[in-house]
């Protein structure tokens, strides 16, 4: 089986919300986006990168090419549905009353602390519009998630996947069906902004602190103002392109996506041992 890259999806991506534009305007757009049918293409994507790492796609849930039955997970806070668990193969659920103090007291964990601390977890998530509106509570959506798992599962490998675009899609133009981008004359520091804040909860090597972080975060930057979208992995592609100024202290080279399942394997594999997804 042909599974998709990360290009593929961003290229499907780009057909489907632009087709939607062109027949039904920005209320088809944001139907579309409504029906979570350009994400699942991200989560097959990485789920196909995981695979090619090694994983067996049978410890992969939802499975290649499924997106219901995501894993409830419960953490220190709550209760989370995980985009994409890798589940390990010397591990089996075991039923637990949750005992610690807060809101989960006395609820069931259907998983159990020992299995959900060995599953290997990635959240997927993109924002094609307002990047800048909704980036506060977006971001510390982000963080808190880790730090829910960590709290409860010190060990636990996790992984987030945050697409943001180069240039929104402009809805002025959309509602007319023509397909356009907006301006933005402070692109730098837009993305600066995006850089700094990814990577301040990026690269957890503890398992005794930074429960905040994430062991790996991918920051996917797409432009999609272009025939073929293109994925930027370095520095050196954004400065090109006039993205990043020469002088930037932002830097994307260790959250691009062409090392993240690979650190992740990598990673689970230096803390829990070899051939758990096998």
């Amino acid at each position: 089986m042909e599974m998709l890259t990360i290009q593929d999806a961003v290229n499907k991506i780009k057909i489907l919300i632009e087709n939607a534009i062109i027949n039904g305007g920005v209320v088809e757009k944001n139907n579309l986006i409504r029906t979570q049918m350009p994400i699942c293409l991200l989560h097959d994507a990485t789920k196909a990168s995981f695979i090619n790492e090694g994983i067996n796609p049978n410890f992969v849930a939802p499975a290649y090419g499924q997106h219901a039955g995501e894993k409830k997970l419960a953490g220190f806070f709550k209760y989370k549905d995980q985009d994409i668990c890798f589940m390990p193969n010397n591990y089996n659920m075991h039923e637990e009353i949750l005992n610690f103090n807060g809101i989960l007291k006395g609820k069931k964990d259907s998983f159990g602390q020992q299995l959900t601390e060995h599953i290997l977890s990635v959240n997927v998530r993109s924002q094609l519009s307002s990047t800048a509106k909704n980036f506060d509570t977006l971001y510390e959506r982000t963080f808190a998630e880790a730090l829910n798992l960590h709290l409860r599962c010190k060990k636990m490998v996790l992984g987030e996947l945050y697409m943001i675009p180069v240039y929104e899609y402009d809805d002025i133009l959309a509602k007319k069906n023509v397909v356009g981008f907006k301006n933005n004359r402070n692109i730098s520091k837009h993305l600066e902004k995006y850089i700094y804040s990814f990577n301040a909860v990026n690269d957890r090597k503890t398992t005794h602190g930074e429960e905040y972080k994430y062991e790996r975060v991918c920051l996917l930057i797409v432009d999609f103002n272009r025939p073929q979208p293109k994925i930027y992995n370095t520095n050196a592609e954004l400065i090109a392109d006039n993205l990043l100024s020469a002088n930037t202290n932002a830097f994307i080279d260790n959250m691009n996506y062409t090392n993240f399942a690979k650190d992740l394997v990598k990673i689970y594999e230096q803390r829990f041992g070899t051939g758990r997804f096998i």
